[in-house]
């Protein structure tokens, strides 16, 4: 049984039990670097915008997860970074105490949040973000870190959010924060000493492992 949707314009035919990612290379398409599934990328890169058949709503999806449906149109969606990033060390934030002035510091527009839930809509993960933003700013660390444990850092709520919060990078320096001032995480231990044994090795002649400056 096959299913026929349109990507990128272009009308594709490919079996009922493929994901969109792999419709897509089913159809002979090449991916773009950067899609971490694939190779040597990041998590979260497959982000696309689709509509169902028969539906009047867009939504946002990573086309890794997301079965390919008969009907379905979909677009991939870039990323285009702000001008403006949010730069800190972990080396200066030495006290639990420093945490909140860090946060209103490095993400001052974090309390500016207007509630709308457009973040929550926009993550294909279904995460709490909005509320892991807030519990960030009342400097609820461990609970805003766990709503942020499953975000694979695809950038969308960034996208959707109108004060330009950016989110998933709150997230990511609050995790980043709670392991710097406590013990490390099991499997963050266990890979690094991989990775420094030489028992995991990197394949640098993977598809996508050298950006297109290093060519």
């Amino acid at each position: 049984m096959t299913v026929r949707l349109n990507i990128e314009g272009r009308e594709i035919e490919a079996p009922a039990s493929c994901s969109i990612l792999q419709a897509f290379l089913y159809a002979g398409e090449t991916l773009v670097e950067g899609v971490g599934c694939m190779g040597q990328g990041v998590c979260g890169s497959c982000r696309v915008m689709l509509r169902s058949h028969g539906e009047r709503t867009v939504t946002t999806a990573l086309a890794c997860e997301t079965l390919a449906e008969d009907g379905m149109q979909v677009a991939f969606l870039d990323y285009f970074t702000s001008p403006s990033r949010h730069v800190y060390q972990m080396e200066d934030v030495v006290d639990s105490w420093q945490v909140l002035n860090a946060i209103a510091r490095v993400f001052p527009e974090a309390s500016h949040c207007r509630h709308c839930s457009g973040c929550d809509r926009a993550c294909p993960r279904g995460l709490e973000v909005q509320q892991g933003v807030n519990l960030a700013v009342a400097g609820k660390l461990a609970e805003s870190a766990q709503v942020f444990d499953e975000c694979v850092m695809c950038n969308l709520c960034t996208l959707a959010c109108p004060e330009l919060i950016r989110p998933n990078h709150l997230g990511l320096f609050v995790r980043r924060t709670i392991a710097a001032l406590s013990l490390r995480p099991a499997n963050l231990m266990l890979r690094l000493q991989q990775i420094e044994s030489g028992e995991m090795v990197i394949d640098l002649d993977a598809p996508g492992a050298h950006g297109p400056a290093s060519r």
